[in-house]
């Protein structure tokens, strides 16, 4: 069963205006399924999953395509990345839009071969796993504030209680899960896993210990929703500080979580530096710190957590599937006080703090006026260019609906966004 993707629209428009499409994500987040769906009839597919292609790109990558010639989907390209010099060749003798579509699941080896060898050639797209829009079957556009976008959004968002919320969160979002409910999640993650750590982490990398990375995968998801410290997550799982940092690049890279920077500004002195760290599957997490249902994860200590991962990451994804940049950022200074996302568009700041809660009351945005000085003339006196507006702030939590806190900001439940 195909489940139709917020990003198809964004695919189609980077293929009619690159040579070549490069759609990364981590593993069977449906990047694969995606394309053929969207392929014409005269398209060629060829995965290098299979030994016999993968030996013939990398052998012999200028007989390859021949063999296979364009239009060509190629799936799996970092197993052959002598390809791309070939690729480029051919796009630039032709010079016709869309010819290759490519996959690939790991960003960390082969963007730096992509970025050398197809500079100016390529359109990167990124595909997370399913959406709350996207297995909601409503149309997903890029989160704001917007009082007037989300009352409009009202009208076809179904609504969601706190048990449906943390079934959702629980299970994940990865489209396999979607289109047979009655896969185990225990079994499929733990296949996931042990894909991950076998094909990914081992045969691309230089990470030996599997053991030890696991550990470390454990260590990090025990960590979403907080700011990340690479002495301590080191000290716990026995290794050094450079490979925690090191291993945590991983991760990135390859989307199993992502790093959110801090929001620093010249006005604003005491900010701190660390990024915070957010786990992108919350399913996945869920299944490495052994959380057995979504009631007693609901209920446990990691509850609050877990929710303000599950809302970043549909923030995260509402602008990857429209091939943007998510401009997102989060306060926190050495008083304590921090604003859990902070959203920068066009020179405006839009304040966003996550609660569990279905009625957070007005202190939920009381942190929102450190970010004032931001906004004063005084402060820029020569520098006027570089002052921010503060715009639309918002509490995004377990409210029935779409509800004013005060003139400047709104309760937006979670499962409008």
């Amino acid at each position: 069963m195909y489940i139709k993707r917020a990003i198809e629209d964004s695919v189609l428009k980077i293929a009619k205006s690159f040579p070549v499409l490069l759609l990364t994500g981590p593993r069977q987040v449906g990047k694969t399924t995606l394309l053929r769906h969207l392929s014409e009839a005269e398209r060629t597919y060829v995965t290098l999953d299979d030994p016999d292609a993968r030996f013939l790109a990398q052998k012999d990558p200028a007989l390859f395509l021949q063999r296979y010639a364009p239009p060509i989907l190629i799936d799996e390209i970092q197993y052959a990345p002598e390809l791309l010099p070939y690729i480029k060749m051919s796009v630039d003798r032709s010079g016709n839009k869309g010819d290759f579509w490519l996959t690939g699941s790991q960003m960390f080896h082969m963007m730096k071969n992509v970025s050398e060898s197809l500079a100016g050639r390529v359109g990167i797209v990124t595909l997370l796993a399913l959406s709350n829009s996207e297995i909601s079957k409503v149309p997903s556009e890029p989160f704001t504030t917007s009082s007037e976008r989300l009352l409009f959004r009202m009208r076809t968002v179904p609504k969601m209680d706190l048990n449906a919320v943390y079934e959702r969160m629980f299970r994940g979002g990865m489209p396999a899960l979607y289109a047979d409910s009655e896969i185990p999640l225990e079994t499929f993650y733990s296949s996931y896993i042990n894909t991950y750590l076998q094909r990914d982490i081992r045969d691309l990398t230089q990470v030996a210990d599997e053991m030890s990375f696991y550990n470390f995968l454990v260590a990090v998801a025990a960590r979403t929703a907080k700011p990340i410290v690479y002495d301590e997550l080191a000290k716990e799982v026995g290794i050094s500080a450079p490979t925690a940092k090191k291993w945590l690049s991983l991760l990135v890279s390859s989307h199993i979580v992502a790093l959110v920077q801090p929001y620093h500004n010249n006005v604003l002195k005491r900010t701190l530096k660390m990024p915070l760290l957010h786990f992108l599957d919350t399913g996945l997490c869920a299944y490495l710190l052994k959380w057995g249902t979504p009631e007693i994860l609901e209920r446990g200590a990691m509850s609050g957590a877990f929710f303000e991962s599950w809302v970043f990451a549909e923030i995260y994804k509402s602008y990857l599937n429209a091939a943007k940049e998510p401009p997102l950022f989060y306060y926190r200074d050495k008083d304590k006080k921090e604003i859990d996302l902070l959203l920068m568009q066009d020179g405006v700041l839009y304040p966003i703090e996550v609660k569990k809660s279905a009625s957070p009351g007005p202190e939920a945005v009381k942190q929102f006026k450190v970010l004032a000085p931001v906004s004063e003339f005084k402060h820029f006196v020569g520098t006027e260019q570089l002052k921010i507006e503060i715009g639309t702030g918002a509490v995004i939590c377990m409210a029935n609906d779409l509800l004013p806190v005060d003139r400047k900001n709104w309760y937006v439940p979670a499962w409008l966004i």
